[in-house]
């Protein structure tokens, strides 16, 4: 196969690539493909003739996206519409990669596939406008909480916390499900091969509060997990944007398809810590 990777720089992007060994795979960054010239993107699959392109060139600054809406659908809902268009332009199956924002977070359970979406923020509108581009056939991903080896992300955040802070705290009335990027990028490989139509949520399997999910990294790294003090969810002053309480994703798409889900989230952070801490010992 012959797969364009938009977005490519990001901790997601380049464990796409990794994952992709043995494809030819052409990994673009925001310098390299600007999503929101429509004739750039047309040029650059027309030149390329790919026969997969996923799509996760976004801009994620979900404050960020609140104080500049426009900004935020001009990437995230007309770059998105380029590259789709431009996809079946070329006959190329589309992956895109949404978010589990598109959901207001007032149901009591999971949310799957089928149930009814409502983003409470400009950027989890922008995200769904996106999936709306995507022609019929695509494959939409939601996922949620990255956690990677690379880029700005919680785990990192609070191995970076417990070197600076005595104490600090998290979010521990809004709930979610932990995602590693490694993971989330083998199931990608997955869909794409098999050209899966539809929306998928792909999640490490398991639930949590970011106030759990950073004890739980405190206690892997061999610090107190007590530093860790609850906040909540309405006390996060530096927020500008809503947050869902329900973020929770049911992977429910995956499990009728007869699709392996991912491993338990505990299970992966606790390979994705020693990664971390392997990594800043070499």
């Amino acid at each position: 196969m012959r797969i364009v990777i938009t977005g490519a720089a990001g901790a997601l992007g380049r464990e796409l690539v990794a994952a992709l060994a043995g494809e030819d795979v052409q990994a673009l960054s925001h310098t390299a493909l600007e999503v929101t010239d429509r004739r750039a993107v047309l040029d650059c699959l027309d030149s390329l003739r790919p026969d997969v392109v996923v799509h996760q060139a976004a801009w994620t600054d979900v404050d960020g996206c609140e104080r500049e809406p426009d900004r935020a659908f001009r990437v995230n809902a007309l770059g998105s519409l380029n590259v789709a268009d431009a996809s079946s332009h070329q006959g190329a199956h589309l992956l895109y990669l949404s978010s589990d924002l598109v959901f207001d977070g007032h149901k009591d359970g999971a949310y799957h596939e089928w149930d009814r979406t409502g983003p409470l923020q400009v950027y989890g509108r922008s995200k769904l406008a996106g999936e709306h581009a995507c022609p019929p056939g695509s494959t939409i991903v939601r996922t949620s909480w990255l956690c990677g080896r690379r880029g700005r992300n919680m785990v990192r955040s609070v191995l970076a916390l417990a070197s600076e802070h005595e104490t600090f705290g998290f979010v521990a009335d809004q709930l979610g499900c932990p995602t590693m990027v490694g993971d989330l990028a083998g199931m990608i490989r997955h869909l794409i091969g098999e050209r899966l139509p539809g929306i998928f949520h792909v999640t490490n399997q398991g639930e949590a509060s970011r106030y759990e999910l950073a004890r739980a990294v405190m206690e892997l790294a061999g610090h107190d997990p007590d530093r860790v003090h609850p906040i909540e969810l309405a006390a996060y002053e530096s927020a500008v944007a809503s947050r869902p309480v329900n973020a929770r994703l049911d992977n429910m798409a995956l499990r009728l398809s007869g699709i392996g889900l991912l491993p338990p989230w505990r299970e992966s952070l606790a390979h994705l810590v020693g990664e971390l801490l392997g990594m800043r010992e070499g």
